[in-house]
C-alpha cells in the first residue's frame, strides 16, 4: 500500500480540468494588469491643468494677471450623491486690463491655524472649452473640493490667478 502512494502509475496521466485553466489565465491576467498599472506613470488630472495650456507663463502673462481680479469669493458645503461632504468655492473673474483673455487658471489654496498651505489646487476658471473673457468682462465660475484636509482653518483660501492665455488678435 505504501508503494503505491509513492510510486503512482507511470501510465496514467495528470489531467487539467478546463475550470482550472481559465482560472489560471484570469489570475494571470490580473496580475499583468495590476503590474501594468502600477509601473505605469500617473496621468494629470484634465480639471487641475488642461493639456492645451502650457505650463510656463511668460513675464507679460505675470505683469497681465495683475489685471485679472478675483471678486465675490463665498464658499458653500454639499453632499454629492455619494453622501460625501463637497466644498465649493463660487467666484468672478474680472478682466480689468485691456486685452482679451482665452485661457485663465487659478490657484486655491487651503491654510491650517498656523497658516500652512494644506490644500493647493489649479483649475481652469473659464469653463471647458474655455471662453474668451475681455476687457472689463466678468464671468462666474465655481470650483468642488471633495477632499478638503481635516486640519483646515475654515477660513476663506486664498485664490489668485496661476496661469492665461491672451485670446490672438483678429
Amino acid at each position: 500500500m505504501q508503494e503505491a502512494l509513492q510510486n503512482p502509475d507511470p501510465g496514467e496521466k495528470s489531467k487539467l480540468s478546463p475550470l482550472s485553466v481559465l482560472a489560471a489565465i484570469l489570475v494571470l491576467a490580473f496580475l499583468v494588469t495590476g503590474i501594468v498599472l502600477f509601473l505605469r506613470e500617473p496621468e494629470t488630472s484634465p480639471s487641475a491643468q488642461p493639456s492645451s495650456q502650457p505650463s510656463a507663463i511668460t513675464a507679460e502673462q505675470v505683469a497681465y494677471a495683475k489685471t485679472i481680479r478675483i471678486d465675490n469669493v463665498t464658499l458653500s458645503r454639499a453632499e454629492n450623491f455619494l453622501h460625501q461632504e463637497v466644498t465649493i468655492l463660487d467666484a468672478d473673474a474680472v478682466n480689468a486690463g485691456t486685452r482679451a483673455v482665452e485661457a485663465l487658471s487659478v490657484t486655491v489654496e487651503f491654510a491650517d491655524t498656523l497658516n500652512q498651505v494644506v490644500l493647493r489646487e489649479t483649475r481652469p476658471a473659464l469653463g471647458t472649452p474655455p471662453s474668451t473673457l475681455a476687457p472689463g468682462q466678468s464671468r462666474h465660475f465655481q470650483i468642488s473640493f471633495d477632499r478638503v484636509p481635516a486640519s483646515w482653518n475654515m477660513q476663506q483660501p486664498s485664490v489668485h490667478v496661476s496661469y492665461l492665455h491672451f485670446a490672438s488678435l483678429k
